[in-house]
């Protein structure tokens, strides 16, 4: 059976929308997954750590037969085969970071793994993107849709569509 499952993509290091792309490329190639919408990209500013570049995001819808952990774990291999990634920290710089945002109703609370991500109702550079390619999608624990999460958050983030 197939889920659908919400991926946020970030890139803030070397050429961002090649980046993106190709991890838009390399989603399309997971196992018994395909790729069913792809938000427009935007340009965010950095949370957390703010002195480094800003970012290019995205958000991709899949369906996927693949179990959450496994899904997970294809990512994480896609962010250091293909993109080198290298830890940098919480919130550092990075050239790819692929993350499960919402998998279906599920909620998941494992020492790898939280879904939904634990921080997405806070973040516009995630809601944004989700929100054009699933403004109804309903939050499993929060029970608001994801247009509704956006329109709560208070104002500043700048996310500007490329």
């Amino acid at each position: 059976m197939q889920e659908s499952v919400y991926i946020g993509l970030g890139a803030n290091l070397g050429d961002r929308e090649l980046a993106l792309l190709r991890a838009v490329a390399e989603l399309g190639k997971l196992p018994n997954t395909r790729i069913t919408a792809l938000s427009p990209f935007y340009e965010t500013e950095p949370v957390g750590v703010t002195d480094q570049p800003k970012f290019l995001n995205a958000a991709a819808r899949l369906a996927t037969a693949l179990p959450p952990l496994e899904l997970l774990d294809c990512l994480k291999k896609i962010e250091v085969e293909v993109f080198g990634r290298k830890p940098s920290g919480k919130w550092g710089p990075r050239s790819m970071d692929l993350d499960i945002l919402i998998y279906g109703d599920e909620v998941v609370s494992e020492e790898r793994l939280t879904i939904p991500h634990p921080r997405l109702h806070e973040r516009r550079f995630v809601l944004k993107p989700l929100c054009d390619i699933a403004p109804d999608l309903r939050h499993p624990v929060q029970g608001k849709t994801v247009t509704e999460l956006l329109a709560a958050l208070p104002a500043g983030g700048n996310v500007t569509r490329v």
